[in-house]
């Protein structure tokens, strides 16, 4: 065997809880992504399993994410989805039964919906986190640790208690949920700045990704590129990604997904039939939003869409994997010369690539797994613990600070449309370990109300807000829980301080954001 590939999936989605509103837009974001991302990679891993298919995936699972997979409310309401959405499958397989291409698609989604609410309900108990757990302790994924709320770590690092608190509390929630330490870490972003691998090691931390000029603008430059990891003093491994890889996956104009024959994201049902029909089945009566039914493929770049070809989609997405696993062996072959030892291939991608951007990605998936499971004499695949106990000797070096966003750096966090917000991120981490400090041995409604500023002040860091706000993506709601969670600190600072309770508020805005039941506020001191 010349090399390993290690496929990296990053789960991540901000903590979005609305019990006060009967349907909240927002709340689609999780439903979305259950229905068509983690539910069919659960569906296909068992099926791997089941059909005897040796694969090693390494995935991170947000503790944000968790904390929503876990939330009653959130799954009450995402079962009621799934029976809206099944409803209007029923509906337009009446609506088309008079066309043949659309009755096919129409009830290829009625299946598909099916499919997904009996996994939910009767094969996972609503328990989502449990099969992945399931997945790990048989050692077919490794599930890396991440920090409590996905917070942006390089501009955090104004005051090292929210990086250290970032780290800590999500560890934490880790080792609670899986009942072990987890080896590696997801960087939110692949944030990393000059210092943060201390962090790291002293939290037990040994592994972590990061862009690829991360690795190839480290200091001293690594004789192999991203093909090998660094290590730093500390002992804590760098992973680079696998540009190749990243433009044959990743890139819109270049990559699988923008192939003409695959299904068109952005054309919904919802923005082509009448909007009295839709109103029952989509959440907000209001607003034409996603329904998940798209019947057009991409085409090309025309408004005059063709229609999908399921048949069509299937076979250009094997050649696709056939594509992408010889490229594979191709460049790990000639790396593998050069090298001298086994290379390594790196390629993260956000999971709700496959399935929801990217249709037919989970099948793109299963497809390459399988494809590389034929020919384990030339390539496999790998999790990064396993090769680290392999290759523990690798060049020795300071990575670059780095993120995978746009430019690079900083920049889609930090730009003239969200700058306003960290000020206020510095201001009550300071004060929050000052209050802290000053109340060691905080009971009642006064610990409560730390720890309840400390839930706040976890999810005002959340990068998602400043991406939302600075990438104009849901620029208005990002803003409004930035400034949401920021008046709950300030306001529970100052109960704190004057001793004068509203604890009626107090058990509201827990209700509202239940995050870390059992958070240890004090590490913010």
């Amino acid at each position: 065997m010349n090399g390993y590939l290690a496929i990296v999936l990053h789960a991540h989605l901000p903590f979005v809880h609305h019990p006060e509103l009967d349907d909240a837009l927002e709340e689609n974001w999780l439903f979305e992504a259950i229905t068509e991302t983690y539910i069919p990679l659960l569906l296909m891993f068992e099926k791997l399993r089941k059909d005897n298919i040796p694969f090693k995936i390494t995935m991170s699972l947000s503790p944000s994410l968790l904390e929503m997979f876990a939330n009653p409310i959130l799954i009450y309401r995402y079962v009621r989805r799934l029976d809206r959405l099944i409803t209007l499958a029923a509906k337009e397989i009446e609506r088309t039964e008079n066309d043949d291409k659309l009755y096919v698609l129409t009830s290829l989604y009625q299946q598909r919906l099916v499919q997904v609410k009996d996994a939910f309900i009767n094969s996972y108990q609503k328990n989502l986190t449990k099969q992945f757990k399931k997945l790990q302790d048989e050692g077919y994924i490794e599930i890396l640790g991440s920090t409590a709320t996905h917070g942006y770590l390089p501009l955090l690092e104004f005051d090292d208690s929210s990086v250290q608190s970032q780290i800590k509390i999500g560890l934490d929630y880790y080792q609670d949920v899986f009942h072990l330490k987890p080896k590696g870490m997801w960087l939110p972003e692949c944030g990393y700045y000059h210092g943060l691998e201390e962090l790291l090691s002293r939290n037990g931390i040994s592994f972590c990704f990061l862009e690829t000029h991360g690795l190839t603008r480290a200091q001293p430059s690594p004789r192999y590129g991203v093909y090998e990891p660094v290590v730093t003093e500390e002992e804590v491994f760098f992973f680079g990604r696998d540009p190749d890889s990243s433009k044959l996956v990743w890139s819109a104009d270049q990559g699988y997904p923008a192939d003409p024959v695959y299904r068109d994201f952005y054309r919904d049902i919802s923005y082509d039939l009448d909007f009295d029909y839709l109103r029952p089945f989509i959440s907000s009566p209001e607003l034409r939003i996603d329904s998940g039914f798209k019947y057009y493929k991409i085409t090309g770049c025309t408004d005059q869409k063709e229609y999908y070809d399921p048949i069509e989609a299937i076979n250009m997405l094997k050649n696709h994997a056939e594509d992408f696993v010889h490229k594979k062996v191709e460049q790990i072959s000639k790396l593998q010369l050069e090298m001298h030892k086994k290379p390594i291939v790196v390629a993260p991608f956000d999971a709700e690539l496959f399935g929801h951007w990217w249709g037919e990605g989970v099948d793109w998936l299963d497809c390459v797994i399988r494809k590389v499971a034929q020919i384990p004499e030339k390539i496999s695949l790998q999790n990064i613990s396993t090769y680290i106990q392999e290759s523990p000797k690798t060049w020795q070096a300071l990575p670059s600070p780095s993120s995978w966003g746009a430019n690079g750096y900083n920049k889609v966090w930090l730009n003239e449309k969200n700058a306003w917000i960290y000020p206020h991120l510095h201001h009550g981490a300071q004060e929050l370990g000052k209050l802290v400090r000053e109340n060691p041995a905080a009971s009642g409604i006064i610990k409560r109300s730390l720890q309840q500023a400390a839930r706040e002040l976890l999810l005002a860091q959340s990068s998602d807000w400043a991406f939302m706000i600075g990438c104009e993506t849901s620029p208005g709601y990002g803003k409004k829980r930035v400034e949401t969670h920021i008046m709950n600190i300030n306001k529970l600072f100052s109960f704190i301080k004057d001793g004068e309770m509203d604890e009626e508020w107090l058990a509201m805005i827990e209700s509202l954001n239940p995050i870390f039941r059992d958070i240890d506020y004090k590490v913010f001191a």
